[in-house]
Formats: C-alpha cells, structure tokens, sequence
C-alpha cells in the first residue's frame, strides 16, 4: 500500500497544482531577477569600464572557447553535406549540396550551435567561477571595499561574450563550410572546385546579417544567467552545483527560444 501511495499522488490534481504554482513563481522570480541585474548592469555601465578585466574575459570567454566552436561546426558541416547528399541523390540535387549547408549554416545552425556550445562551456564556468566566490563572501568583501561587484564582476563578462560571440560564430561558419567541403571532396564526389563555387554564390550578407545578428543576445543571454546564478549560489559546493546546472539549463533553453522569436523577426522584416 504505502509503494502505490506516491503514484496515486502524483495523479491527484491537488498534489499537481502546488508543484505548478511552486514552479512558475519561481519562474517569474527569476526572470524578475534577471530584470533587476539588466538594470543594475545599466546604471554601471554608464560609470568607469574595467578595460584591463574586460580583455582578460574576452580572451578566457571567447578566444579559449574556439576550439570547441569550430569542432562543434565542422563536424555540423559534414554531417549536413552527408545528409543533404543522401536525401537530394534520387532527385539528381546532390550538386546542390553547397548551397544548403551554407544556408543551414548561416541562418540557423551555426549561430544556435556556437551560442549553446558557449552556454555549456562559458556559462557553467561564469556561474561557477562567481558562485564560489559568493559562497566564500568574497562577493561581500568587494561590497565593503566599496566596490561594485557588478562592475567589477558581471560588466566585464557580459561585454566579453555580446562581443566575441558573433566573432566565435563566424569563424565557425568557416569551419562548417570546411567540412562540407571535405566531404563534397572525398565522399560525395562532386569537386571542391565547384562546391566552393555554389556555396559562394549562394551566400548573400542577408543570410550572413540574418545569423550574426542574433549572436549578440545569445551572448547577453549567457552572461546574463550565468552571473545571476552565480551571484545567488548559496549552501556550499552543492549550491554551486546546483547554479551551474540550472544556468546551463536556463540559458540552453532561453537561446531556443529567443531564437524561433528572432527567426519570425528577421523573415518579417523586408530584408529578411
């Protein structure tokens, strides 16, 4: 009897309704958060940068990360030339199979893909690198220096990611493109010569514009959750465990859905 006990409940509406009730308020008490820390970040941002740290993260957020944006897209770009290629083959389209892995690329994949590798990556490491500083009030301690841990703590990542993102994207666009171009070569069989020429002249600024222009707001989205969580860690280690994991959760899921709404946007306005 007490084994089908929990069962049972999960099934009564009355023991449902609470667990909603408990979820979205903390929902709603994130995101109210996240407003709160925007908002502050705006007031010192109109104050003295951190240039020496904002350097200092642009090389540990975006130039140490890469490595894994560009495996990440290679990898992307051959496994698309290999798809694309099997699907268009009874159709006579594999020779179009330039053109849709840049256009995949571009528009959608590889900002998505570099924002969500970066989330992993960049956003574990924010949470954890100020989290640990919370939990050991060396957070406090800047407060009775009198300095802003905003300043001093978040501006510097949250700029270092806005900008290196759409840097990161493009470069792993590229290595995306290098992928597919490998496997047009050696797999499918259709020249790197005229693959090259295809995927050039099927790429346009729109479609380029289309995909950077949404790197910046993943990368705010990422510094953004990464430093509340970090900033809110309490209960030791396994409070930091717990930060790290919802941020990479968080900001996983808001860069897919920011994304669709950015998508719908961008197709909407005229140059879409």
């Amino acid at each position: 009897m007490t084994e089908t006990a929990p069962a049972e409940a999960r099934r009564d509406p009355s023991w449902t309704l609470p667990r909603l009730r408990r979820w979205f308020r903390r929902v709603f008490s994130h995101l109210g958060g996240l407003g709160l820390l925007a908002g502050s970040l705006v007031r010192e941002g109109r104050k003295r940068w951190e240039g020496g740290e904002i350097l200092r993260q642009m090389d540990a957020l975006g130039v140490q990360s890469i490595a894994v944006a560009n495996l990440t897209c290679l990898f992307t770009g051959m496994v698309l030339a290999l798809q694309t290629a099997y699907a268009l083959e009874q159709f006579g389209g594999k020779l179009v199979v330039g053109r849709a892995v840049i256009l995949s690329l571009t528009r959608e994949l590889g900002p998505v893909l570099t924002a969500l590798m970066l989330a992993a990556r960049c956003g574990a490491g924010i949470t954890a690198e100020l989290g640990t500083m919370a939990v050991t009030e060396q957070v406090d301690a800047l407060r009775a220096l009198g300095t802003s841990p905003i300043r001093k703590l978040v501006l510097p990542r949250v700029v270092a990611l806005t900008v290196m993102l759409p840097v990161l994207t493009l470069i792993a666009i590229f290595h995306g493109m290098l992928g597919g171009l490998i496997i047009a070569a050696f797999e499918i069989k259709i020249g790197a010569g005229f693959y090259l020429s295809t995927t050039l002249q099927a790429l346009s600024v729109n479609d380029l514009m289309h995909g950077l222009c949404k790197t910046p707001v993943f990368g705010l989205e990422i510094a953004l959750i990464g430093c509340y969580n970090g900033l809110g860690a309490t209960g030791g280690a396994d409070g930091v465990g717990r930060a790290t994991t919802v941020a990479v959760v968080a900001a996983s899921i808001t860069i897919l859905i920011t994304d669709f709404f950015l998508t719908k946007l961008f197709i909407a306005l005229p140059f879409g």
